[in-house]
Parts: structure tokens; C-alpha cells; sequence
């Protein structure tokens, strides 16, 4: 919805005077469309990115739980364990495994907000 939203609001004047100037439609996408939706492309990156990072589920079907091959995210699960306790380990790893996620948004964050709200508001 984000993507289309962004998309529709651009001017059609742009891709018409490009369809006259004899671009295809192939064309008027990768060289007029895709360059202006770059900031709402960033946007759904970096969510994208989040919720992929923070699927413990589908780690846990996909990788298994046992051998070399566990995510970070089971690894913070096994940390806790059955009746919880050692907090303090189960904080900083947590705080350690933030580090990926908080290095993706800083990197796109000038495109985040830019973004968000050019898909939100209908232009005049």
C-alpha cells in the first residue's frame, strides 16, 4: 500500500513527456519512476529488514534449533530458558543483537520519514 500510494502521487506529466519523447514504458520505470520512489523504496527496506530480522519463528522452522546453524534471535531464546533468570546475559545480548538493525536505520533514515510521508499526503 505504501509502495502504490508513492507511486500514484507522482506527476503524470513527467512519464507523458517522457512517452513523447519516445521512451517505452520499461524505460519511463527504471529511469523515471524508480529514482523518484527511492526514498518510499527505503522506507519499506528498513521495515522489511525488521521484520525478517525479529521472525524468531521462522528462524526456528527454517534453521532448526540444535547444531551451528542457530540465529541470534533463538540464541537469546535458549538464553532465557525454562525458568528465566540471568537477566543481565539476556539484556546485553539483546543489546548486542540490536547493533545490525540500528546500523541499517541509521544508513536510510534520511529517506525514512521523507519517505513515509510523501506516500501519505495526496499532493496538490
Amino acid at each position: 500500500y505504501l509502495l502504490r500510494s508513492y507511486i500514484a502521487g507522482l506527476p503524470r506529466e513527467i512519464m507523458e513527456s517522457a512517452r513523447i519523447d519516445g521512451a517505452s514504458d520499461f524505460e519511463i520505470f527504471v529511469k523515471i519512476v524508480l529514482p523518484l520512489s527511492f526514498p518510499v523504496l527505503a522506507s519499506f527496506a528498513i521495515f522489511q529488514f525488521l521484520w525478517v530480522w525479529n521472525d524468531l519463528l521462522v528462524a526456528m522452522v527454517f534453521l532448526g534449533t540444535e547444531g551451528d546453524q542457530i540465529v541470534l534471535t533463538a540464541k537469546l531464546n535458549a538464553l532465557l530458558g525454562s525458568r528465566g533468570g540471568d537477566w543481565e546475559i539476556l539484556t546485553t545480548s539483546a543489546f548486542i543483537t540490536i547493533v545490525v538493525p540500528l546500523i541499517v536505520f541509521f544508513s536510510l533514515q534520511r529517506y525514512f520519514v521523507r519517505g513515509l510521508l510523501a506516500g501519505s499526503v495526496k499532493g496538490g
